[in-house]
């Protein structure tokens, strides 16, 4: 389960609508029928318009300054293990949906109790991804495309006139590194921008600022107890747990769905990499058998080795430990497996 928190992006004139959000959420239903599109949802409500999510996130902004956030972004980009586990179920995904904005709403810190009936919220579920330039497949042909790229230029460097060559052979080359790409998916050479087979839904949740109240700030972004803060000349708890709230995400899918997951898959394990990666290698090779099997197939999936070293005879090797942690790093940022 790749879950990503951002804050609104505010240009040079500060702009604080959600519409242009709101609007680049719109291009899957492009082209479709009413009955084919999909439509905003919260906790409680389904078929929710676009002029609606606008309006509500935009009036819901007292007291914010200028250059303050009026909204977070939230993203639930599950693993195509995970989205086949329950049968890519678009009610399942919004089910989970609602029960992860519970656990989003309880891991504020403040003097009264948050919970999910303090959220103003909407989210939609999206059935498609595309490949990115972080993705392991578009790097690993991004000599390949560099090639293609020069070759076409020198195509129409001799169209114009500009220098001499036989475009028929230039052609032929273009083909030959196409088909020779080592990452092709349908015979077609991966590139940024190409749609993802498979399974490939996800939610974006947009998260206004303030509480439905519009009186209380609520920041995802302030960190957990960090300090307190005096409001009218009385001190006030703020802060986001961020560490608690993914950890409560992963167990409501699990629990929820019946889910098994595999160590490489865990949050436990995604911050073992950040903070120890020599511990999370040395669990990662002590697993039970069918357990490192299973980790290593995920890992193989996304296009990372792991070196099979005894680590009860040798040390670790520096280099192999800064390549595994790379490359697992690479795969989480592109949503390749599921931590």
């Amino acid at each position: 389960m790749y879950i990503a928190i951002t804050r609104q992006q505010l240009g040079d004139n500060f702009r604080g609508s959600v519409s242009d959000f709101v609007n680049y959420l719109e291009k899957e239903n492009e082209g479709k029928s009413i009955e084919e599109q999909e439509f905003y949802f919260n906790q409680g409500e389904n078929n929710i318009e676009t002029e609606r999510v606008i309006a509500e996130i935009d009036t819901n902004t007292s007291k914010l300054g200028k250059r303050d956030p009026k909204f977070y972004s939230m993203v639930i980009s599950p693993s195509q293990r995970e989205l086949k586990h329950i049968g890519n179920s678009p009610e399942k995904l919004k089910q989970y949906t609602r029960e992860l904005m519970k656990a989003y709403a309880a891991s504020f810190y403040r003097d009264r109790e948050v919970t999910v009936k303090d959220i103003l919220y909407f989210a939609k579920l999206e059935r498609e991804r595309s490949f990115s330039e972080s993705d392991r497949e578009v790097r690993g042909n991004q000599p390949y495309a560099s090639q293609i790229l020069e070759l076409k230029h020198r195509i129409w460097s001799v169209e114009r006139g500009e220098r001499q060559g036989n475009i028929k052979e230039l052609e032929e080359k273009i083909w030959t590194l196409e088909r020779g790409a080592p990452h092709q998916q349908n015979g077609k050479r991966i590139v940024p921008g190409m749609a993802k087979d498979g399974h490939q839904s996800h939610i974006h949740i947009i998260i206004s600022r303030k509480d439905v109240t519009n009186t209380h700030s609520l920041s995802p972004g302030s960190k957990f107890r960090s300090s307190e803060t005096t409001l009218n000349g009385k001190k006030e708890k703020q802060g986001f747990d961020r560490d608690s709230f993914y950890r409560a995400a992963e167990r409501a899918f699990d629990s929820k769905f019946g889910y098994r997951r595999n160590f490489v898959e865990t949050y436990h394990a995604r911050n073992l990499l950040d903070k120890d990666p020599k511990r999370f290698f040395t669990l990662l090779l002590g697993l039970p058998t069918h357990e490192k099997q299973a980790a290593r197939q995920l890992l193989f999936k996304a296009g990372i080795k792991v070196p099979t070293i005894p680590v009860n005879k040798v040390q670790l090797a520096y280099k192999a430990l800064i390549q595994l942690r790379k490359g697992i790093g690479k795969a989480m940022e592109s949503g390749s497996i599921g931590i």
